[in-house]
């Protein structure tokens, strides 16, 4: 399984890229864009940004997202 792990000092984001199916939709709804679509797999590469909304963790269809907050 390919998890990647990105951890602010507060918190972690985990996305398992084997379920994501780059469906953009934690894109889509993240309102400080923490994320980025590459090579068709989301990247948290601005997790410093994030404001515990747990929107991603609840619009990605593949539940790829883990976030310690939610």
């Amino acid at each position: 399984m390919a998890v990647k792990k990105y951890e602010s000092k507060a918190w972690t984001i985990e996305v398992d890229e084997d379920k994501c199916i780059g469906a953009g939709e934690c894109v889509n709804v993240c309102p400080t864009n923490v994320y980025d679509l590459k090579e068709g797999k989301t990247h948290a590469n601005r997790i410093d940004d994030c404001i515990e909304c747990c929107a991603c963790v609840d619009a990605c269809p593949t539940k790829a997202i883990k976030h310690s907050s939610c």
